[in-house]
């Protein structure tokens, strides 16, 4: 027998990164989860209360984050944590999912931005800091709430409960300043260190490849040189080999003329096995 476990999650405010805001939602309650303790004697299983026995933590062996970043103009600005309003604008999304041990659980790309190997090593990086900055803020809160407990208080989401509040941790809008905000916005770029070469036309690997897609310029490769010629030689030859043939069905028809008009005429195809008789004065120019 096992214990079938199932998460749901129900969004009470979306302004934006719901993917980033499920991944530590639903770590979270895992982690916190706990479940009746079991005994089991041949095959009688018993499964206590709480009274009986303290509930058992489940077997989490490690914690995947989600970190999300926005691209805006083909990948040459980077934003983290994008809001509501940022997504609407934004040219792309990258959610990597990474734990503590800088260990990649997954990676999922997504819009019409074409990223490269630096843009997407700098995101994992900052991926790397940001997961052990959210790690030691979850075990935190759970060594809260289980020192809460002991002590037969109450601690994150249940301080709402009593107070008719959806969350504990509301904050109050706050004014923002808008002056130099292109200088500010300068500085932030030039501090982010964005990657030398961003790509903004189709990258063909190969040549004579081609490569369309949505919000980038559609384009062919060209042949190159050492290909041009390869491809002249070619037709060069094929030209030769149909003069050859020519030359070799002109002679057949000369040949077949000078034939006593008296005997037939017969030919023979080995490659189809089959035998023709041809009339008197009957020439042909091409015989297959």
């Amino acid at each position: 027998q096992v214990w079938q476990i199932r998460l749901d999650m129900h969004l009470l405010n979306h302004d934006g990164n719901i993917t980033d805001a499920a991944s530590i939602a639903g770590i979270v309650a895992l982690c916190h989860f706990r479940r009746p303790d079991v005994s089991v004697q041949g095959e009688e299983v018993t499964v206590y209360t709480p009274e009986e026995r303290d509930p058992v933590p489940l077997s989490i062996h490690h914690m995947p984050i989600c970190v999300s970043f926005a691209f805006f103009h083909q990948g040459t600005y980077l934003l983290v944590d994008p809001t509501e309003r940022e997504e609407r604008v934004m040219d792309g999304l990258l959610v990597i999912a990474m734990n503590k041990h800088h260990e990649i659980c997954t990676i999922q790309s997504s819009g019409v931005v074409m990223l490269v190997q630096d843009q997407i090593l700098r995101c994992s990086k900052i991926t790397a800091v940001k997961v052990t900055e959210i790690t030691e803020l979850i075990q935190k809160a759970l060594e809260n709430d289980q020192k809460a407990r002991k002590e037969g208080g109450k601690f994150g989401f249940a301080e709402s409960i009593p107070n008719q509040r959806i969350t504990a941790f509301k904050m109050e809008s706050a004014a923002v300043d808008t002056n130099d905000v292109e200088e500010q916005a300068g500085e932030i770029i030039a501090k982010a260190d964005p990657p030398a070469e961003v790509f903004a036309n189709p990258v063909l690997h190969t040549p004579g490849t081609a490569q369309i897609g949505e919000g980038i310029e559609s384009s062919w490769g060209d042949l190159e040189e050492s290909e041009k010629e390869e491809a002249a030689e070619e037709e060069g030859d094929s030209e030769a080999a149909a003069f050859e043939c020519e030359k070799v069905e002109t002679d057949d028809t000369s040949t077949m003329r000078e034939t006593k008009n008296d005997e037939p005429i017969v030919l023979s195809d080995s490659e189809e096995e089959e035998v023709v008789i041809l009339e008197p004065q009957e020439v042909p120019r091409k015989t297959r």
